[in-house]
């Protein structure tokens, strides 16, 4: 009994390894004879696995899909990063927090003592990072909706929600805050905003455009609801503990992105489309460009995509400015000057955020920069100064 047992766990964890296997194949890899399979095949279903008898020449089998979950065999591997994805799975922003938490204690209780040490060992603590408002929960059904019609190229149809609080400008042409050009989707800051140097921003983050001074803050107003998206859905990707849906917009005849916390899904889903090829050749280049504010890929130097970049020489070892720029370009010129080529959003964001290396600081260019920290100089020299002691 105990050989049969092996025997059925053997040819289970084969079955999920590829999906069709010949008869004499299997019979031959569990060293038994094609009756053997047979009977061990039958054991299976019992079980409650849906193995199917495929038609042939020589025959085979099939793990299929059933109607309900049976048990499942993982290796060590598999289930040592079952677990630590269940950890993580608080930070996903989708909603499962407690069914994750349920299914890894289902998990555990099924691994083996080895196992079990090694995932308890291995005790994961998922932080969020801080921000001003808890991040949008999506409902898993909402995720759900958006992957079948992904999976099925089929044209989906949605309501957009508006973004809350007062709208903004922001660079480019934003149409609510999603699919812009210049900023991520659902974000805007006053200018002079800077990201870190050759980094981007992340959804949600400032941008640094805003309207001229004295040009009024407008709330739009709607007297009957917008009509529903329509869109070909093409990815659906996750960024910063958001998900969005990277989308061709039909009745705008471009690629939008768009949040997914904001989707409310329409049924039924319309006709299948052919897929387009998305813009930078991949969805990973796209949604970086995108966010970036541009949509052509990166550079030769490596900072491509920011709208302002510039080139300085910093009296600093090249390896010391290494350790705090993860794009862009250091080359080193002696033991103490290295050439830095960064980009960021705006020319007084880049002046800073070349400024916080508290060394000294030769222009290359261009122009602008100059004269950003010339801007800047003059700012926080003003902000240096004591103030006058209010009259009494």
């Amino acid at each position: 009994m105990p050989k049969t047992s092996a025997r059925l766990l053997s040819l289970l964890s084969l079955l999920q390894a590829r999906r069709d296997w010949p008869g004499a194949l299997l019979a031959e890899r569990l060293d038994v004879s094609p009756r053997t399979v047979r009977r061990d095949v039958d054991r299976l279903r019992e079980l409650g696995y849906p193995v199917v008898a495929m038609k042939g020449p020589d025959g085979g089998y099939r793990l299929d899909a059933g109607t309900e979950l049976p048990p499942l065999l993982f290796d060590d591997e598999q289930a040592v990063a079952l677990a630590v994805a269940l950890q993580i799975a608080t930070t996903t922003g989708a909603g499962i927090e407690e069914a994750a938490a349920r299914a890894l204690n289902t998990v555990r209780q099924v691994l083996p003592a080895r196992l079990r040490h090694r995932v308890d060992t291995l005790r994961v603590t998922a932080v969020d990072r801080p921000a001003i408002r808890p991040e949008p929960q999506v409902d898993s059904d909402v995720l759900m909706a958006i992957g079948a019609a992904v999976h099925g190229r089929e044209v989906l149809r949605f309501d957009y929600s508006p973004v809350s609080g007062p709208v903004r400008a922001t660079v480019g042409t934003s149409e609510g805050c999603e699919g812009t050009p210049a900023t991520p989707p659902g974000s805007a800051a006053p200018s002079g905003s800077a990201a870190p140097p050759g980094s981007a921003a992340p959804p949600g983050s400032a941008a640094p455009s805003a309207p001229p001074r004295g040009t009024p803050t407008q709330t739009p107003r709607h007297s009957d609801p917008p009509p529903p998206r329509r869109v070909e859905p093409h990815h659906l990707v996750t960024w910063g503990r958001r998900w969005y849906l990277v989308a061709w917009d039909l009745d705008r005849d471009d690629w939008r992105t768009f949040r997914a916390d904001r989707i409310t899904p329409r049924t039924p889903t319309g006709p299948r489309f052919p897929p387009r090829e998305l813009p930078g050749g991949s969805v990973a280049a796209f949604i970086t460009a995108r966010f970036r504010g541009i949509g052509a890929t990166q550079g030769p130097d490596g900072v491509g995509g920011w709208p302002c970049r510039g080139e300085v020489i910093l009296s600093l070892p090249a390896a010391e400015v290494l350790r705090h720029t993860r794009e862009g370009i250091v080359e080193e010129l002696g033991p103490d000057r290295c050439r830095v080529v960064l980009g960021s959003w705006s020319w007084p964001g880049l002046a800073a955020a070349i400024g916080r290396f508290d060394a000294d600081i030769e222009v290359i260019g261009p122009p602008e920069l100059a004269s950003a920290f010339a801007h800047l100089a003059t700012r926080y020299a003003a902000a240096g100064q004591p103030r006058a002691a209010p009259n009494p």
